[in-house]
């Protein structure tokens, strides 16, 4: 994807108002790598209430050869409500390995990087 088709495609993005319709375009893009990567993630998120807050996160399940047990991990995302900036930040990080700084200035947006604990 060229540096213009990012772009615009990310601002298309950020345009929508939750991650469901983020996903459903991103399935529906006219590149066959980011409607690949969509479609993997299919029935991937979870929706848990935690400290009053809505947060939305990334579950995958992992199989141990060692031992025979599945281990399941969940990645929090954003929360319900948050810019789905975040939501497409993380998608190109994880899924392309595009930096979140990348994605929100083509976004036209500030990234803030998280402050370590």
């Amino acid at each position: 994807m060229l540096k213009e088709q990012f772009e615009e495609l990310v601002q298309s993005l950020v345009k929508l108002e939750n991650l469901p319709q983020v996903l459903d375009a991103l399935k529906a893009s006219d590149d066959q790598e980011v409607v690949d990567a969509a479609q993997s993630l299919a029935g991937q998120f979870s929706l848990a209430e935690v400290e009053g807050e809505k947060r939305i996160y990334h579950v995958t399940t992992q199989h141990s050869e060692e031992n025979g047990s599945s281990e399941e991990f969940a990645e929090w995302i954003m929360s319900e409500g948050d810019d789905v900036i975040k939501f497409v930040a993380w998608f190109f990080y994880v899924m392309f390995d595009i930096k979140d700084k990348e994605s929100y200035k083509a976004a036209g947006k500030t990234y803030n990087q998280p402050k370590k604990k």
